[in-house]
């Protein structure tokens, strides 16, 4: 399977989204959506802020799934024959 060079993301052998990133920038993005969750567990804990919890979480992975879309392979099933 070729890869473009301007996707960030390559679209799943099998099922339907995005697989590990192909660029440095698909690496710097999942980074910082790692690096924000992570963040939101230490400054709103859990089991004590458990609604800005997922609140942070929530937005963060809309944010990376726009950011998957806009910069990935475009999404469709696949059945891992392509």
């Amino acid at each position: 399977m070729d890869q473009d060079p301007r996707y960030w993301f390559r679209a799943k052998r099998i099922g339907w989204g995005w697989g590990l990133p192909l660029t440095w920038q698909g690496w710097i993005a999942l980074a910082v959506y790692i690096g924000v969750v992570i963040a939101g567990v230490v400054r709103f804990r859990p089991h004590e802020d458990t609604a800005a919890f997922v609140a942070v979480v929530v937005l963060a992975s809309l944010a990376f799934a726009l950011v998957c879309w806009w910069k990935g392979e475009p999404p469709r099933w696949r059945w891992g024959k392509d």
